[in-house]
C-alpha cells in the first residue's frame, strides 16, 4: 500500500534531497507546477529542520513569490510549523489574533480592541513579528508604552491570559525558524510565503482566527487555507495597514470559513462604511495621542470608529452577538465603560 513518503518527488542520483522540490517550481511557463499539500508540508519541514543549503532556501522561497503559494501549499506549509510548534497541552484561548504587518499610516488602534475583548471576557492569544519593514510601528512598541510585556515562554502565555486576558508571544519564542525566514525579507527584497503562513499557525488551537492582510489576492487564499485546516472558524479581512483593524472609513468584506467537525465552507460577509468619505492620515503615529484618546482627554473620530467597529467585528465572529448592530452596540458599550484611568502610571504618561 502506498505511502505519503512513496507520493514524495525522490532526488536523482547524487542530488540534494530538496532539490526536486526547487525543480518543481523552477521548470519554467510549461513545466513547473504547484506543490501538493503533502509536498508542501514535507517542504517545509525539511526548512524548519535546517536541511536546506541557503542557495536552495532562497531559490524555493522566490519561485514561490513569482508563482504564489495555492491554498494546497499554504495548508500544507502550515501543517508543517504546527507540527513543531510544541505549545503545551490544557492552555485554552478564545481569539487567535496574529500582528505581523504593522501600521505606517494610522496608529495600531487594534490594540484597545484587544484591550476591550479581554474585558469582555475573552482570552486573546497574540502572536507576530517586527522589524522587518522599516518605518512601521509594531505592536510590541506600542504595548510597551502602554506597560505590557510580550510573554517569555508558554509559562508567561498562561499566567498573562490569566491575570489580564491577552499574551503576546513572539513568533521567535516558539517557532525562531519562521521567524528567521521572516527576517530575510530586507535580504531577499520581497515577502514570501512566509509572511502568509504565519498569521495562520493558531498554535493554541482558538476556535476564532481573524486574520488582517493588505493585498486584497490574498483573502481568497487565507480563506481556502483556514477551510482546509478546519479551524472552527476564520475571519479574514483587508485590514488597516495589513493587521487586523478595521478602516472605518471603507465598505469592510469578511471572508470567513468554518467547520464544525462534520461539514466545512466558506463564505463573505459585508459591511457598510462609518463615514462616507476617506478620512485624513495622521502627520505621525504617537502613543501619546492614543493614551489621550482613552482617558478621554481628546478625540479622534476615525481611531474610535475603527477601534469599536473591529471590536464588534471580533465579538460578531466569535459568537457574542447575533448581528452586526447588536455588535456595534455592544462594542461602543465596552469602549464607553473602560477605565479611562488604567494608564495613568504607565510609561506612556510620564
Amino acid at each position: 500500500m502506498a505511502t505519503e513518503h512513496d507520493e514524495l518527488p525522490q532526488p536523482f542520483a547524487g542530488e540534494h534531497p530538496f532539490a526536486p522540490y526547487v525543480r518543481i517550481l523552477g521548470r519554467g511557463r510549461h513545466g513547473s507546477r504547484s506543490l501538493s499539500r503533502a509536498e508542501a508540508r514535507h517542504a517545509m519541514g525539511m526548512i524548519l529542520r535546517d536541511e536546506v543549503d541557503p542557495v536552495q532556501l532562497g531559490a524555493f522561497l522566490m519561485l514561490m513569490r513569482v508563482k504564489e503559494e495555492s491554498p494546497d501549499e499554504l495548508t500544507g506549509f502550515i501543517e508543517a510549523v504546527r507540527e513543531q510548534a510544541e505549545p503545551p497541552e490544557g492552555l485554552s484561548v478564545d481569539i487567535d489574533w496574529s500582528s505581523y504587518a504593522g501600521k505606517r499610516r494610522h496608529a495600531p488602534w487594534f490594540f484597545f480592541s484587544v484591550l476591550l475583548l479581554a474585558e469582555a471576557g475573552f482570552r486573546v492569544f497574540i502572536h507576530g513579528a517586527e522589524g522587518h519593514t522599516p518605518s512601521r510601528t509594531y505592536l510590541t512598541g506600542v504595548m510597551a508604552d502602554f506597560g505590557f510585556d510580550t510573554a517569555e515562554n508558554w509559562s508567561s502565555v498562561s499566567r498573562e491570559l490569566d491575570e489580564q486576558g491577552f499574551s503576546y508571544l513572539p513568533l521567535s519564542r516558539f517557532a525562531k525558524r519562521l521567524a528567521e525566514l521572516i527576517e530575510l525579507r530586507p535580504i531577499l527584497g520581497l515577502r514570501s510565503p512566509v509572511h502568509s503562513l504565519s498569521r495562520l499557525i493558531n498554535p493554541l488551537d482558538a476556535p476564532l482566527v481573524m486574520q488582517g492582510i493588505f493585498h486584497r489576492p490574498y483573502s481568497g487564499l487565507h480563506q481556502a487555507a483556514g477551510e482546509n485546516l478546519r479551524y472552527p472558524r476564520v475571519a479574514v479581512i483587508r485590514g488597516e495597514g495589513g493587521e487586523i483593524e478595521r478602516a472605518p472609513d471603507k465598505p469592510l468584506r469578511v471572508y470567513r470559513a468554518w467547520s464544525n467537525g462534520s461539514d466545512s465552507g466558506a463564505d463573505e460577509e459585508r459591511w457598510p462604511p462609518f463615514f462616507e468619505r476617506r478620512q485624513p492620515v495622521p502627520e505621525a503615529i504617537r502613543t501619546e495621542e492614543m493614551l489621550a484618546v482613552w482617558r478621554g482627554d481628546a478625540s479622534d473620530e476615525y481611531g474610535e470608529a475603527a477601534l469599536v467597529s473591529t471590536t464588534a467585528l471580533a465579538l460578531y465572529e466569535a459568537g457574542r452577538c447575533d448581528s452586526q448592530s447588536e455588535a456595534l452596540e455592544l462594542a461602543s458599550a465596552l469602549w464607553a465603560g473602560r477605565d479611562r484611568a488604567r494608564f495613568d502610571s504607565a510609561p506612556v504618561a510620564a
